[in-house]
C-alpha cells in the first residue's frame, strides 16, 4: 500500500463548537438490557423528514445550465453532531424522468438544532466537476456519504463516486462541512491497482465516541479499520484514512467479514450502514441486509427485495473476527413511504448515526426517495 502524509488534509485546524450537554453514554455496553446492540429505535410520526424539492437549483460547472438538483428524491443520508447541531449529508437526484441509476446525483447539506427539523443549505456540497474525479462521477455524480469526525479537526466523507459505469468508493476532506476537498477513489493504489475498477460502495470507518458526541476515526493496533462494500462485501486498513488496502483471503479473492445468510434478512446481500462504533463490548457494525428474491433462499418474513437494518459484532483487537450476529433485523420498513418510490420493494436504508443531546439518531433513505429518521432515547 502506498503510505503518503497529504500535507493539506494533516494540517493542524482546530473547530470550536459548544459541547454538549447531555452526558455521553456508556459505551461498554450500548443497551440497557447489557447486550451489545444498539436497538430501542423507534420511528417518530413526523416522518419523513424531507422529501424531494425542486425550488432548489444552482449552476452546475459541467453544462453551464441551471440543474433543480433536489427535483427527484433525496435519500440515503449520512450525519455528524458539531456544536449544538446535526448536519445531515444527503443524496439528492435530479431528473425525475431518467431511470434508476441513469441520474445525476449531488450531495447537499441541511442542519438542525433537534435532529428532527432540518435547514437545507441551497447548493449542493459535493457534485460532478471539472476537478480530479471527474472521470469516476459524470455523469452518475456523488452518492451516499459517510462522514465521521478525525482527531485534528478536519472531517472525513466516505461516498460513491458513480459514472454509470463503475461505482467505485472515494474520499474528500473538509474543515467546516461545506468546502470539500476531494482525494480520488480509495483503492486506486493498493495492490497494484488490483481492485480500483472493482464495484466499491458504503465505507464504514471504525469509530469511537469522542467528548464533543461526534463518531471520531480510531485507529486499532496502528492502523485505521473500515468495513466497506455490498455486492462485494470486504474490510480494509489504512494508515491515513485516504488510501486504503483490503483484507484478502489466502487465495488473494477479498475476506468477507458480512457473508449473505441463507433465509434470513440478509439472504441477498449486506451493505455497511452508518460509522461502526468501538464500544467495550467490539466493535459493532449496523449493516444493511436486502432479502433475497428467489422464495427457497430468501426470508419469508418480509417481502422479497427488501433492505432492513442488521447489526454484528466484531472483535476489538481483530476486527476481521465475527463475535455474534443478529438473526432478525432491529428496523425495517413498516411505514407506507417506506415501500414506494423507486425502489418499491421496500426500504430502510441506515446510513447516518448520531448521538445527540442524550439520544441516539439514526438516519436512513426510505424506498430510495425520502429520509426517514428513527430515535432511541
Amino acid at each position: 500500500m502506498r503510505i503518503i502524509f497529504h500535507l493539506v488534509f494533516l494540517a493542524t485546524l482546530t473547530l470550536h463548537g459548544c459541547r454538549q450537554s447531555a452526558p455521553l453514554p456508556d459505551t461498554s455496553v450500548v443497551s440497557g438490557d447489557g447486550s451489545p446492540w444498539l436497538t430501542g429505535f423507534e420511528k417518530p410520526a413526523t416522518n419523513p423528514i424531507m422529501r424531494a424539492d425542486s425550488s432548489y437549483a444552482f449552476e452546475d460547472p459541467l453544462t453551464g445550465k441551471t440543474v433543480k438538483w433536489q427535483r427527484a428524491d433525496v435519500f440515503n443520508p449520512g450525519a455528524v453532531v458539531r456544536g449544538d447541531s446535526v448536519y445531515l449529508f444527503f443524496r439528492a437526484e435530479d431528473n425525475p424522468r431518467a431511470i434508476l441509476g441513469r441520474r445525476t446525483s449531488r450531495i447537499g447539506l441541511a442542519a438542525s438544532a433537534d435532529g428532527i427539523n432540518f435547514t437545507r443549505y441551497p447548493d449542493p456540497v459535493l457534485y460532478p466537476a471539472p476537478d480530479n474525479n471527474r472521470e469516476f462521477e459524470d455523469p452518475g455524480g456523488c452518492e451516499d456519504p459517510r462522514v465521521v469526525a478525525l482527531e485534528d479537526g478536519h472531517y472525513l466523507m466516505l461516498y460513491t463516486g458513480w459514472n454509470q459505469e463503475v461505482a467505485r468508493l472515494c474520499s474528500a476532506t473538509s474543515t467546516d462541512l461545506v468546502n470539500w476537498t476531494k482525494h480520488g477513489p480509495v483503492f486506486q493504489d493498493a495492490y497494484g491497482g488490483k481492485f480500483h475498477d472493482t464495484w466499491s460502495k458504503s465505507g464504514s470507518v471504525v469509530c469511537k465516541l469522542n467528548e464533543e458526541g461526534q463518531l471520531e476515526a480510531v485507529p486499532i493496533n496502528g492502523k485505521y479499520w473500515m468495513y466497506w462494500g455490498d455486492a462485494v462485501v470486504g474490510l480494509a486498513y489504512s494508515d491515513d484514512l485516504l488510501d486504503w488496502t483490503p483484507v484478502l483471503n489466502a487465495d488473494s479473492t477479498l475476506y468477507d467479514p458480512l457473508p449473505r445468510r441463507p433465509g434470513t434478512f440478509d439472504s441477498g446481500l449486506s451493505e455497511p450502514g452508518p460509522p461502526a462504533l468501538l464500544t467495550d463490548a467490539g466493535i459493532l457494525v449496523l449493516y444493511n441486509g436486502k432479502n433475497e428474491e428467489v422464495d427457497s433462499l430468501r426470508s419469508m418474513d418480509m417481502g422479497p427485495g427488501a433492505y432492513c437494518g442488521g447489526q454484528a459484532l466484531f472483535s476489538a483487537e481483530d476486527p476481521t473476527k465475527l463475535l455474534d450476529r443478529m438473526d432478525e433485523p432491529f428496523i425495517c420498513p413498516s411505514m407506507p413511504h417506506e415501500m414506494t418510490g423507486q425502489y418499491s420493494s421496500g426500504t430502510t436504508f441506515i446510513e447516518g448515526l448520531v448521538y445527540f443531546k442524550g439520544k441516539w439518531y439514526l438516519y436512513y433513505g426510505t424506498a430510495d426517495s425520502m429520509v426517514g429518521v428513527a430515535v432511541r432515547d
